[in-house]
This record gives structure tokens, sequence and C-alpha cells, in this order.
């Protein structure tokens, strides 16, 4: 298949931190594509603070999908339709765990679309066991110490266990 004719996919996020459920959403949209941008922003477009650095979301998830040639990481700032459309990417890919996530998707994707009339949106579920797992939660669990290896790769727990251990340090 020519690059041109390849289908391109962008999943766009904070991922501060990329759990098990942002890694689910992607191996599972490849099953639609040929190759997925995991875009990190560069602002969050709802109020969050950030663990983690651009760089340091970027490494981690090159780190996780280390294993799978069809995912790219790049950080991006501006309009995501923008930064799609310059990636040759007309389907973006969002994660649904719950209703109250759908109004705001619903919102963005209609938005979007009104930006670049050829951008689309798949919109997928996690797997049940990640239906209620959120980056802040994981973030909210570590930083008091609770166990969340079963939420995000090991990579991801490594770099987590060594944030919030300076953090109690004071360093």
């Amino acid at each position: 298949m020519s690059e041109t004719t390849r289908r391109v996919a962008i999943y766009p996020g904070s991922f501060d931190p990329i759990t098990n459920g942002h890694e689910d959403i992607v191996r599972r949209g490849l099953r639609f594509v040929d190759r997925i941008i995991v875009a990190v922003a560069h602002r969050a477009t709802q109020a969050k603070h950030g663990l983690f650095t651009v760089e340091e979301r970027v490494q981690m998830i090159r780190e996780v999908f280390a294993d799978e040639p069809r995912v790219e990481v790049k950080e991006f700032g501006g309009l995501l339709v923008e930064f799609a459309r310059s990636q040759g990417a007309p389907l973006i890919i969002r994660g649904l765990r719950a209703v109250s996530d759908f109004e705001y998707e619903f919102q963005m994707a209609l938005m979007n679309r009104q930006l670049w009339p050829e951008v689309e949106t798949l919109f997928l579920a996690p797997d049940v066991q990640y239906s209620f797992l959120s980056a802040s939660l994981v973030r909210e669990i570590a930083s008091l110490g609770g166990d969340v290896s079963d939420l995000v790769a090991p990579p991801v727990l490594a770099r987590l266990n060594e944030k919030y251990a300076s953090v109690r340090r004071g360093t």
C-alpha cells in the first residue's frame, strides 16, 4: 500500500500519564488504520495540572509502544485539525468511558468537522476493565502511595514511582 493510500489516524490527548486505557484504545484502533499518531498536546483543552513534561510523556508513550512500529508519537500545539491535516490524518480517534465524556467529545468532533470538513472522529469504548480509568485518578492514587501497577505499563509505573519519591523527599 502506498503512503498516499495508507490510513492514518491521530489519537490526541494530554497523556499525563498514559494509562492502560489509553494503550487499549491505541491497540484496538490499529484494527481500523495502518498507522496511529499519538499526539501529545502542549496545552490541555481542560484545566489540568501536569505532572510530567510533554517531553517525558512522549518518551513514556514511545516506551509503551516500543513493540509496535505502526504507532508514532508526536507533540503538537495549536488546533488539532491543523495538526491532523499536516500529518495527512483525516481520522481522529477518541475514547469514551462514560456518557459524561460523550457530550464534550461530540461537541469537539462537530467543531473539528466544521474547521476541516474532511475529518472524521472514531469513538471507541475502552475495555470494561478500563472504563473507570483516567490519568488524573492514576496521578492521585500514585501521589498517595497507592498501587497503580494494574493501571499503567511498567515504564510508566517506574516514572510515577520516581516522580512521587522525589516529591516525598522534597527534591
